[in-house]
């Protein structure tokens, strides 16, 4: 019994720290990328921040090379981590190192092999002449595939529920290179020169994370490592297969938007949706940090825990992230357009989309948190292979339906393929969970989405009455008195419907404890 309460104390205590600093890196960041776009936009210009949003996407499809290997080896990892198996991780660590190396290879000379086509990915590039785009093109490649050889390092620290180490050295490293480009952007507005300063900050912070790693886990340069048994290498490459199957779904139906908004109507646009992508993936980030800091904790979890437990925790997992996402949601629809009206008007510029848009890039942002919620569970559970032919069919879904409502619709019509296709997941991921994980039928958690999807919608459209109200006209003063009605009233709302649930009684109850006490 002591032994338990003890693993429980530390999941919650490693949570608490992995959650800390990430809010704390994700405040820091999101600030810091808000000033920066703010200021490159006034300096480069909208074509160059398309492009920029495009070539990030277009590397993170280029990313599929990674194949699932990184997540079927931190699963791999928590039982051994979890036992003190030090022989174990050394092999693991080992297998992790050689599939990274030989990832980064492929994902050169794809990257390579996909600079011809770059005038037919960026859609009215402007002034910008081919040269130029390749060679920016060039060092997003050269960030990308120098991540490799570091990466896989912070999967023993990560699945000995150190998250923060890695949220640390994040948040230090944007900050140093933010900091640098803008002042570059202020002394010299080059692109090439903003780019470099990049490259330049996040290889030295490469660097130096690989020695401290190697510092901090010796085991990492020890030459004497068992090979994996036969068993032990075709389970990861199990695994690995029906990661890759997710893989390709998720990019085809995620990664793809901006490639098509740019081919089909233009890289500016790109741009546009990509100032509210900034806001919302800030916002989500810090969210998400919430929610990621507790995956190796439930590694750890399914690892010396029977089913019960693990629902218990499941439903309360859920409920935190049905409120907070529903809360960020309601306050995006109402707050996300008068706020870049205000930062268009300091700049000069209009930012602002048709709500139409709006309306649909927050669904899919909403449903996704019901996802992630259950991607997060599967990925600690290890559950990876019911579902490996599901996201292809997102991905074809996404692709069919964004390409043939892009010309009618524009924006609209590409974020109506991508909600449709994510509502497939939100349907079936429940099911196989709960069967594989939890011996249950999943009619339940669709009767609580019901309770929760009504509950928002009732609190939108009261706050979107009580805009009417207080905010005819979008100034500074009316966005902030705005901000605290929605905080205040969606918050209350939610309380008044779920204060009794045994979910919110767990969580209160967690967070009394915590701040109870004293700190060893």
């Amino acid at each position: 019994m002591g032994k338990k309460m003890e693993r429980q104390t530390g999941r919650i205590g490693y949570a608490a720290k992995n959650i800390i600093f990430g809010i704390g890196g994700n405040v820091v960041t999101m600030l810091l990328r808000f000033a920066l776009r703010t200021i490159f936009i006034a300096k480069l210009g909208e074509t160059l921040t398309g492009v920029e949003d495009l070539y990030t996407e277009v590397l993170t499809l280029l990313s599929l090379a990674e194949l699932g290997v990184g997540t079927a080896l931190n699963f791999s990892l928590y039982g051994p981590v979890a036992r003190g198996e030090r022989e174990k991780v050394k092999s693991y660590m080992r297998l992790y190192r050689q599939a990274y190396r030989i990832i980064a290879i492929v994902i050169a000379v794809a990257g390579v092999a996909l600079v011809p086509f770059l005038p037919y990915i960026v859609g009215e590039p402007g002034s910008l002449t081919l040269g130029q785009l390749r060679t920016y093109y060039l060092v997003f490649l050269f960030n990308t595939v120098s991540s490799y050889f570091v990466a896989y390092k912070y999967s023993l620290a990560n699945a000995e529920q150190k998250n923060y180490i890695q949220t640390n050295t994040i948040t230090v490293t944007k900050m140093i290179t933010v900091a640098l480009q803008i002042l570059g952007l202020f002394l010299l507005p080059n692109y090439m020169v903003y780019l470099l300063t990049q490259a330049a900050v996040e290889l030295a912070q490469k660097i130096f994370i690989s020695r401290y790693l190697d510092r901090r886990y010796p085991l990492l340069k020890e030459k004497e490592v068992q090979p994996l048994s036969f068993a032990e290498r075709r389970e990861v490459q199990k695994k690995t297969g029906a990661l890759l199957m997710h893989r390709l779904g998720d990019m085809a139906r995620l990664q793809t938007d901006a490639v098509i908004i740019s081919a089909f109507e233009n890289v500016a646009a790109v741009g546009f949706i990509g100032n509210y992508k900034l806001i919302v993936n800030s916002v989500s980030n810090y969210v998400n940090v919430i929610f990621n800091s507790v995956i190796s904790g439930f590694g750890n979890l399914i690892a010396t825990e029977g089913k019960e437990k693990q629902f218990a925790l499941f439903k309360v997992y859920r409920f935190f992230a049905v409120w907070v996402y529903g809360f960020t949601t309601v306050g995006f629809f109402l707050l996300l357009s008068p706020l870049l009206e205000l930062v268009g008007r300091f700049l000069g510029k209009d930012l602002v989309l048709a709500s139409s848009v709006i309306a649909w890039f927050l669904a899919d942002y909403f449903l996704k948190g019901e996802r992630i919620v259950l991607s997060n569970f599967k990925t600690a559970a290890g559950v990876f292979e019911q579902d490996k032919y599901l996201a292809l069919i997102q991905g074809v879904v996404n692709l069919v339906l964004s390409i043939a409502l892009v010309r009618p619709l524009g924006l609209t019509g590409v974020y109506i393929g991508t909600v449709v296709s994510g509502l497939i997941a939100n349907v079936t991921k429940p099911i196989i969970i709960y069967r594989v994980c939890f011996d249950r039928s999943a009619w339940a958690y669709f009767a609580d989405f019901g309770k929760y999807t009504v509950v928002i919608v009732v609190l939108l459209g009261l706050l979107s009455l009580l805009q009417g109200v207080l905010m005819p006209q979008v100034t500074a003063a009316k966005f902030v008195l705005m901000l605290v009605v929605i905080t205040v009233v969606f918050n209350a709302g939610f309380l008044l419907a779920f204060g009794r649930t045994a979910e919110f009684g767990y969580l209160y109850h967690a967070v009394k404890e915590r701040i109870g006490r004293p700190e060893r």
